[in-house]
């Protein structure tokens, strides 16, 4: 004969730790409201389904809508480390979307989330700079972060956050510098990313080498890099053994040696042996990059000297793969075969 037994365990497809999500149009509405509850373990189910809803751009957009942002920015001051963490991390999938990036600018979610830069939970800091990183692949993004002033903040931190942070720190650097790099070079980021440029790390090398590239558009940042003996570096990491690195160092030394200082700084340093080496590097942005230096190294006449016997290298390249090489081959034989 059959017996009713009742489990004492849950069904298999509840998670206890999520809230329920309300059917239809009435979800996002009702986690909004849960947000703004006074019962913590509300609060925290809430977050925990609306994380899962971000993963969807529609999604994202009703969220903006209805009000989401602001609940979200009001949790970033919550006392319980968990709330934090998960608002930060909501926040973060909210900015891998154009709506969610448009959203933070709207709304003036950089500045909220400004201070937690020195939240004691690193996840929370780690959730907060990577949405800062997507954040300002966005032009509009990276100019939102610099008109905040938080440049200065965000390079002081790159003495003491921890590696993994340090990284999307440096990615957001870059892609602000590019906007404007004059707070950041009054904050002392050149010998920042000097320091970085000796790392352990390859990942931390090769980003510190993309900022550089940023802090080198103006003249002042050119000027700076030469100022503290930075070009022997990047030199030297044209033979590191990760070509990412080598490539990044390349840029940076495209940028530098547009001037005439930096030009004869790395003529000292004797970097057209490793650049030419980097022709043939497997990377095409290895080998794009190594011939503008070389091409600005052939306008300075002791340059130009050492190159005129390598021409046949240059010719060779106006058959590579990549287009935009060929083109850099070609200007690069006009430069070096040129006579007064």
């Amino acid at each position: 004969m059959a017996h009713t037994q009742i489990s004492k365990y849950l069904p298999p497809d509840i998670n206890p730790t999520q809230a329920a999500i309300a059917y239809g149009c009435r979800a996002l509405p009702k986690l909004n409201e849960e947000l703004q509850s006074e019962d913590l373990l509300t609060r925290q189910k809430a977050l925990m389904a609306l994380y899962d809803l971000m993963h969807d751009p529609e999604h994202v957009y009703t969220a903006i809508r209805i009000g989401c942002l602001e609940s979200l920015k009001d949790l970033l001051m919550d006392t319980n480390d968990l709330v934090r963490i998960k608002t930060t991390e909501v926040l973060y999938i909210m900015a891998t979307h154009n709506v969610g990036r448009d959203g933070f600018l709207e709304h003036d979610v950089i500045y909220a989330l400004s201070f937690l830069l020195s939240d004691p939970q690193s996840a929370c800091r780690e959730n907060l700079h990577l949405a800062f990183k997507h954040l300002a692949q966005l032009p509009a993004g990276a100019k939102g972060i610099v008109n905040s002033s938080l440049i200065p903040s965000l390079v002081g931190k790159l003495q003491t956050e921890e590696e993994r942070i340090q990284e999307l720190l440096l990615d957001t650097l870059a892609a602000c510098l590019i906007e404007d790099a004059t707070e950041a070079l009054a904050s002392r980021v050149v010998p920042f990313l000097k320091e970085k440029l000796l790392s352990a790390n390859s990942n931390i090398r090769s980003k510190a080498a993309q900022a550089l590239i940023a802090v080198s558009i103006p003249l002042e940042g050119k000027n700076q890099v030469w100022q503290h003996d930075i070009i022997p570096i990047l030199v030297h990491l044209l033979k590191d053994k990760e070509e990412e690195v080598q490539a990044s160092a390349a840029g940076a030394l495209m940028y530098v040696t547009v001037t005439t200082k930096g030009k004869y700084a790395a003529l000292d340093t004797e970097a057209i042996g490793p650049l030419l080496e980097l022709l043939h590097s497997s990377l095409s942005k290895a080998r794009l990059n190594a011939i503008k230096v070389l091409t600005m190294l052939a306008e300075a006449p002791e340059g130009r000297k050492i190159l005129q016997s390598h021409v046949p290298t240059f010719r060779a390249l106006k058959e590579d793969t990549s287009a935009a090489v060929q083109r850099a081959a070609q200007i690069a034989v006009k430069v070096i075969e040129w006579k007064p």
